[in-house]
């Protein structure tokens, strides 16, 4: 949120060119906001400092536990922001590698709090949409052969979904660490659905197309991670 249009505008462009983040809403005036933010899923918000009726400080303040994201011109609320718990504080003018590394921090935060909790499914961006994917219904991943950016989540009732421009790394990062596992450049596998396994191949408990369980390679530098979780 900014309340001058220009530097809204270039911060949503900055916002559009960092992967994984989803741009839900921009406002130019905090009431507003405050009005219609019941209406939107949102993970944290972004937020200037200097604006009228209310600064972000008393804005961020109202919005509870909700990570926050301070870029203002004003260096001298920084110790006012982050006694509020601010993830961040951003000087302007706004540098898309700063803004990434600030974005970074929100997603590490947000995944902890999440690890802290039984929390059982991610959500991602496809070509449909923002989706749910239970983690016991994820067989595997696979890198999609039309854009290599993209990947496709294979889940064990026959189910696909096309993700949008995400890295196997940002993938692993939200999955269970012991439940999922990478065993080639192409592939991430659940452990749950191996059903055979031998030196260099994988059986799971899926169906391919044609009818026949599927297989895929396991690659040398990934077999002892694979050997590994399969004794956990």
């Amino acid at each position: 949120m900014d309340d001058e249009l220009p530097g809204l505008t270039y911060m949503k462009m900055l916002c559009d060119q960092i992967p994984n983040l989803e741009v839900i809403k921009s406002f130019d005036n905090p009431l507003t906001f405050l009005n219609e933010q019941s209406k939107f899923d949102f993970d944290f918000c972004i937020l200037d400092i200097e604006m009228p009726e209310m600064n972000g400080l008393q804005l961020a303040n109202l919005l509870g536990n909700k990570p926050i994201i301070f870029a203002t011109a004003y260096k001298e609320y920084a110790a006012e922001a982050f006694d509020l718990n601010a993830i961040d504080y951003v000087r302007k003018p706004l540098k898309i590698e700063r803004l990434k590394a600030a974005v970074d921090k929100v997603h590490a935060h947000v995944f902890k709090i999440e690890n802290l909790t039984t929390k059982t499914f991610i959500q991602l961006n496809t070509d449909k949409g923002k989706a749910i994917l239970f983690f016991d219904k994820i067989a595997y991943i696979r890198v999609s052969e039309v854009d290599s950016r993209d990947k496709i989540a294979y889940l064990s009732d026959g189910g696909k979904h096309l993700l949008k421009n995400i890295t196997f790394d940002n993938l692993l990062k939200q999955l269970p660490e012991k439940e999922f596992c990478r065993i080639n450049k192409k592939e991430v596998i659940s452990i749950k659905y191996v059903s055979v396994y031998s030196f260099d191949e994988i059986k799971l408990e899926l169906k391919s197309e044609q009818g026949n369980n599927v297989k895929l390679s396991l690659n040398e530098i990934y077999r002892n991670d694979f050997l590994g979780k399969l004794k956990l």
